[in-house]
Parts: structure tokens; sequence; C-alpha cells
């Protein structure tokens, strides 16, 4: 199955609400492909010894990687929930600050659910659901944003894992919105303007 994906609304309920529209229009993978968001369908149970993520690590060069864990329970790298982070409704606000980053983001959810917000070439919003298997790529210079969604409150015991992906050593850098002289956003309006790059399919 396709990955999800639909235009929001305007409305400033709980970002964790799915926020479709009335009535909903969903985004194509074409759509996500113009804007250069590219995305997989991959087998999470092992993602240690799957073969696609190994080819598509070779072939763009992506040769670190990082875990990270949002849940409800101690555990390594990042835990983020009420019981155990300290500011965790800012921490939540700052992933949902719109803003670019000067390389790739990639994203890969191992397990749980959540969503990444880009913007169309229109600065319309477009929410991404991602599940389990599900690999994405943004460009560089894209605004975007992410939030949890509704599982956040269903389970305590429900765990979002998404894998980073990166070339060379990680880059966490997030530029907040305005950045609209950062180079990486230059480059990307550039690109959206000379239609570069060819779309890659869903696998």
């Amino acid at each position: 199955m396709a990955i999800e994906a639909w235009y929001m609304d305007e409305s400033n309920e709980d970002p964790r609400l799915p926020h479709h529209r009335n009535p909903k229009e969903y985004a194509s993978l074409d759509t996500l492909s113009e804007i250069g968001v590219l995305y997989w369908k991959l087998n999470a149970k092992d993602y240690e010894n799957d073969p696609e993520l190994k080819k598509i690590r070779e072939e763009r060069g992506y040769n670190y990687m990082v875990l990270i864990r949002i849940q409800c329970t101690i555990q390594d790298l990042l835990d983020l929930c009420p019981e155990k982070v300290e500011n965790y409704e800012q921490k939540l606000k700052n992933f949902y600050t719109e803003h670019i980053h000067a390389d790739e983001e990639i994203r890969y959810c191992l397990e749980g659910s959540g969503y990444f917000d880009v913007r169309d070439k229109a600065d319309r919003w477009v929410r991404i659901w991602i599940k389990e298997g599900d690999l994405i790529i943004l460009p560089a210079g894209i605004y975007h944003r992410f939030t949890l969604d509704t599982t956040n409150y269903v389970k305590a015991s429900i765990i979002h894992i998404l894998m980073r992906l990166f070339k060379g050593e990680p880059v966490w850098t997030p530029f907040n919105r305005p950045q609209e002289n950062h180079p990486a956003r230059k480059e990307y309006i550039q690109s959206l303007t000379e239609k570069v790059g060819t779309p890659v399919a869903a696998h």
C-alpha cells in the first residue's frame, strides 16, 4: 500500500489530528515527487538485513545511521513523553516549528506512526502520514515539520521509532522559517523552477 498524503486544512486544532480538508483532497506520489519528496516501502521487521535498504544507502551515499525512539518508557537515545522528558510540550512544539535543513532529511519509520508536513509549490501544507516500513526523503531546503499522530495518547506503550540516515557525519541543525536566503533554500527553489531530477516511484 502506498503512503497516504493529503492537503491540510487551516485549523489550529491539535496538530496530532489528521487535519483533512472538507472535502478531503489527497496528494499523489507524483505530487510529492514534483516537490522533491521521495518514497519507498520497505521491510521494517528486518531493517538490519534488508537488501533494498542497503541498496538505497549505497546508491545515495548514506553511510551513517541513527535510531530515534519516541516513546513513553526509558530506552536509549530519545524518549518523548510527559513522564520522561522535561518540557515535553515545548519539545513537540520545536519539532512542529516550520524549518529547513541544509541537507536531505531521510526518515525511516520502523514502528508506530506520525506526520511529516511539507510545503508544496503554492506554499500549501501537504501532510504525509508515515507508518511502519515507510521511508521518505525530504530534499534540502524544503519547508517542513513533524508531529506524532493521535496514537501518542492512546497507549503509552506504543513505540514510535524512526531511523535517520545521513551522508557523512550526522547534521541535526534546523533553520526556522524564514530562510529564503539560505543556500539550501535557494538551490531547492531553483531545482523546482528548472524541474531538475527524475521522480522516483514507490517501491
